[in-house]
């Protein structure tokens, strides 16, 4: 059986699930859709993609897709998936889910309510380094775990909307903050967080946005079943570093340690005056000496990611992450930017009405 997908976005993100959908078994990108019609018109181009609507709607009548992908900004990831689950699409959503809990839950609903697949995108639980260095722990060669961290860091997003919390529902944490807790939740197989503390700041780009641009969060997973400790898993994320990306995982148990680098391994290194990547002319980020990106959709987990959702879609099972892991993670975002306002520690379950995680942060 193949499975066709249509892709809502036509961006970097989307560029992203283009390559690896091409690349994953049993899969075809049939459709994509944008309001920019030059933007999606090209897009289609670019990745030989048949159908492109400037309307997404448009692209869920009839039977010309089984699922999507949803790879657009985030305050739209909500009305996308009921849209698309109300027309009987699976839907995968990469992160976050979506601007907040009560969003979440009628994501949740309406693709149960309707035998819709609900799918969160979280790359970083695929890429193989990372996976190895799971199943190191898994099998028992590090011990115990009893710490986890993961960071990852550059200059800043690469499409203006991140800078509008408007749009993002917050900076740096909700961006990139997003990977960083959901693999610290993977390593401790998801086990329940009992507490978060957290600190922001805007350290370098002030004028361009009213979220945060570094972050740092330290959450305690509650013990497991057998009455071991709980650990500690802290995420690091940063839109203040110069230099390029830098995306590392550190895990540590009672018998040993493995540390993964993911954008350090397999990269070039690379000077240029006026930067690269998806869009030269806001490429600021990449100016100077950077680490350029070899095979990202593998190595960073596309591939492998795509190819389990499609898997999931063909052969009617659930996925590895669900849409409950996706709300699982923005309930630590928004327990993570209340920590930063009050200076407190913050228990789980947390429960806010905020339209956007960082309102809690900004007091609105």
């Amino acid at each position: 059986m193949t499975v066709r997908i249509g892709i809502v976005g036509s961006g970097f993100v989307a560029s992203l699930h283009a390559q690896a959908l091409k690349q994953a078994p049993d899969a075809e990108v049939v459709a994509a859709a944008s309001p920019n019609a030059e933007h999606v018109w090209t897009f289609a181009r670019t990745f030989g993609i048949r159908h492109a609507f400037v309307e997404y709607k448009d692209m869920l009548e009839g039977d010309l897709v089984d699922a999507i992908t949803v790879a657009c900004p985030n305050d739209l990831h909500c009305e996308v998936t009921l849209a698309a689950a109300a027309a009987g699409k699976h839907v995968f959503v990469d992160k976050p889910l979506a601007l907040s809990l009560t969003q979440c839950d009628r994501m949740i609903k309406a693709c149960r309510d309707h035998r819709a697949l609900l799918m969160y995108g979280e790359n970083l639980c695929f890429a193989p380094k990372y996976v190895r260095a799971k199943e190191l722990a898994d099998e028992g060669a590090l011990g115990r775990v009893y710490y986890v961290r993961q960071l990852e860091c550059h200059y800043g997003p690469h499409s203006d909307w991140f800078w509008d919390v408007e749009r993002s529902g917050g900076g740096v944490l909700m961006d990139m903050g997003c990977h960083s807790i959901a693999f610290c939740r993977w390593v401790f197989g998801n086990a329940p967080v009992e507490s978060v503390y957290a600190e922001l700041g805007r350290f370098v780009h002030g004028d361009r946005t009213k979220g945060d641009d570094h972050s740092l969060v330290v959450m305690r997973f509650a013990p497991s079943a057998d009455g071991a400790e709980g650990g500690i898993g802290v995420a690091e994320n940063s839109w203040a570093r110069a230099g390029g990306l830098d995306d590392r995982a550190e895990i540590y148990g009672t018998l040993g340690l493995t540390v993964a680098d993911l954008a350090h391994g397999s990269t070039l290194t690379t000077y240029s005056q006026h930067g690269y990547g998806y869009a030269i002319e806001k490429a600021t980020g990449t100016r100077g000496w950077t680490r350029t990106g070899f095979e990202e959709v593998w190595t960073e987990g596309y591939l492998q990611e795509m190819a389990h959702f499609v898997a999931c879609v063909r052969d009617g099972e659930q996925p590895a992450l669900s849409g409950e892991d996706g709300r699982a993670v923005l309930e630590i975002v928004c327990a993570a930017y209340e920590s930063a306002r009050s200076g407190q520690r913050v228990s789980l379950p947390f429960r806010t009405d905020a339209r956007k995680p960082v309102d809690l942060w900004l007091g609105e």
